[in-house]
């Protein structure tokens, strides 16, 4: 299974691109993760937002690959603790599809982006930056998996 996190963003600071590096490194084939970044719509003072909004969907649409379980980062999306991240991941494993987690700008996602997800997982009530997103799933996509492994790196 692979697992692509699509990301509105490119050119991130170096220490995302290391943590999320050093995350994805440590996961098993079978469990790969791979970043599709994505650039983000025209932001400024005269910006049409609902425009950049909406070319970003259909980026993100475009990107995601045929077939794939699709997971919407969401704040209106359900929490999960480590467990429940676990179970979620042992089940992905399980359907034989890889899994898409979609990840939008500073507006959030496009509707229909929402709309094309077959689940929505919210990190956290608390807003996060974009690029830390990035590092965050990475790295408990590891913690999940190590859980399922009987891996130390996670520990009850």
């Amino acid at each position: 299974m692979r697992i692509y996190l699509i990301a509105v963003g490119q050119k991130m600071p170096a220490w995302v691109a290391a943590g999320w590096g050093e995350f994805a490194k440590r996961m098993p084939r079978d469990c790969a993760l791979q970043l599709v970044e994505l650039a983000a719509g025209r932001r400024g003072r005269k910006a049409d937002l609902a425009r950049a909004l909406r070319e970003e969907g259909e980026r993100m649409l475009a990107a995601i690959p045929s077939g794939t379980h699709v997971v919407a980062l969401d704040v209106t999306g359900r929490g999960w603790d480590t467990p429940k991240l676990a179970n979620r991941l042992e089940q992905w494993r399980a359907g034989g599809s890889d899994v898409v987690l979609l990840v939008g700008g500073p507006e959030g996602l496009d509707p229909r982006c929402l709309a094309r997800a077959d689940e929505r997982w919210s990190l956290s009530p608390l807003t996060f930056p974009h690029m830390l997103v990035r590092v965050i799933v990475a790295e408990q996509i590891y913690r999940a998996w190590s859980l399922l492994s009987g891996h130390p790196y996670h520990r009850e």
